[in-house]
């Protein structure tokens, strides 16, 4: 079963075809055969003095003759820590770019803020007072 079967249509031959259309390519490298042809004249190839390494992304880059002889760098090594001072110098630095992104509240909102919190606590001390008293009350009923 082709593509066109899975669809619905049936294949009708080279009479049903309209001139100058050309089929939908079958395989992956008939595909790629036909996008570089419509490409224009010189985008496939390397620009002289482009950086970017010719082909695909998954394709490996050859590597300079040079480097084959040379070992392969040890992974455990650690890379060396920074002095103490610059450290922390390092963590100030840090912490004073983090408050300049702080969006601080102007008084307004430090009062209503402040304000909620405050029922907030008022109202929760108020609930757990009143559940304490209920159980105490429950236990001196049941154990008497």
């Amino acid at each position: 079963m082709s593509d066109s079967d899975a669809s619905g249509e049936h294949e009708q031959g080279d009479s049903g075809k309209q001139p100058g259309v050309e089929s939908r390519p079958v395989s992956a490298a008939a595909r790629r055969e036909r996008r570089a042809s419509a490409r224009p004249a010189g985008k496939s190839e390397a620009r002289p003095g482009s950086t970017r390494p010719s082909g695909k992304a998954g394709d490996k880059v050859a590597k300079p003759a040079d480097a084959k002889g040379a070992p392969t760098p040890k992974r455990d090594r650690k890379p060396k820590k920074a002095s103490l001072f610059a450290r922390f110098t390092r963590f100030i630095r840090e912490v004073w770019a983090e408050l300049r992104k702080v969006i601080w509240p102007n008084r307004k909102q430090m009062v209503t803020y402040t304000a909620v919190v405050l029922v907030f606590v008022v109202f929760m001390v108020a609930l757990v007072s009143g559940l304490d008293l209920g159980f105490k009350e429950l236990v001196g009923l049941v154990f008497g």
